[in-house]
């Protein structure tokens, strides 16, 4: 009966969604999406998407993979997890209520509730359920493409 619940409030958030199926067309889909709220394309470095979906209108957003994925930021020696099905609102630099998402903080698993792109545009900050955050540069989530394309803008 919850599952059931459940399942019907997501169906209601999907109304009315621009949704892409398969890896090619999910990933385009999650470019724009990026593109469009401001955050770097590699915050989100999922791996075998089978669906994206974006409702415009309330900003709540939804990627659905084959399996959990994990990945390693070097750059600030994090584990990141990223369950089978990722959803979230998005407004333009602040993605909250997010669940599927979680960091390796020493030897626990932490979800991450909420982040955000500081006013100056060069810091993401990431809140966890405990209310405690922490900021990164923006650089750290950014693809190679991204890099550059800033490197030669501030120039």
């Amino acid at each position: 009966m919850a599952s059931d619940l459940h399942i019907s409030i997501h169906e209601d958030e999907r109304a009315g969604a621009e949704i892409a199926y398969g890896a090619e067309d999910c990933y385009s889909l999650i470019v724009k999406f990026s593109q469009d709220s401001g955050f770097p394309k590699g915050m989100l470095p999922l791996k075998y998407l089978e669906e994206f979906g974006y409702v415009s209108k309330t900003g709540f957003i939804w990627m659905k993979q084959k399996a959990p994925y994990q990945h390693y930021f070097s750059s600030i020696k994090m584990f990141v997890s990223y369950a089978k099905e990722i959803t979230a609102y998005v407004e333009r630099g602040k993605m909250k209520k997010i669940s599927g998402v979680k960091s390796k903080q020493l030897l626990l698993w932490v979800p991450t509730i909420e982040m955000r792109i500081n006013e100056d545009q060069k810091k993401i900050y990431f809140k966890t359920l405990m209310g405690i955050g922490m900021s990164y540069p923006i650089i750290v989530f950014m693809t190679d493409e991204e890099k550059e394309e800033a490197k030669y803008s501030s120039a």
